[in-house]
């Protein structure tokens, strides 16, 4: 059990490039996002990305101000949704191949299966 709680992930990284482009008031950052993280950390497991969205989502959540609240929604929940989505997708390779995938793995499977991530 220690040595899985000593692996060093760059997911602190992650969650931060999440707020980061989730809070840049770009649309087409945000919907560009998932596949973006994907190159960024090709050798990173794709249920990091998956953790660093939800993370970011909660995040969002818990810290705009009220005056944000129309926006803190919108993004909060275009997130879980997109987490959701990809969440999907890791399955579907897991199910192929009976591992869990890499981000690598996902932009393969995209281009090959399941062209949602490649088109945003």
């Amino acid at each position: 059990m220690g040595d899985i709680l000593a692996r060093e992930t760059p997911i602190d990284e992650m969650i931060e490039c999440a707020l980061e482009e989730l809070l840049s008031g770009s649309n087409e950052q945000r919907r560009s996002l998932v596949r973006r993280m994907c190159l960024r950390w090709p050798s990173e497991p794709a249920l990091s990305i998956i953790f660093s969205l939800t993370s970011a989502a909660s995040i969002i959540e818990d810290n705009l101000s009220q005056n944000d609240e129309d926006e803190k929604e919108s993004v909060a929940a275009m997130t879980y949704r997109l987490a959701a989505v990809l969440a999907a997708d890791v399955y579907a390779i897991d199910c192929m191949r009976r591992e869990l995938p890499l981000a690598r793995d996902l932009l393969h499977f995209w281009r090959r299966v399941d062209k949602f991530f490649v088109g945003i």
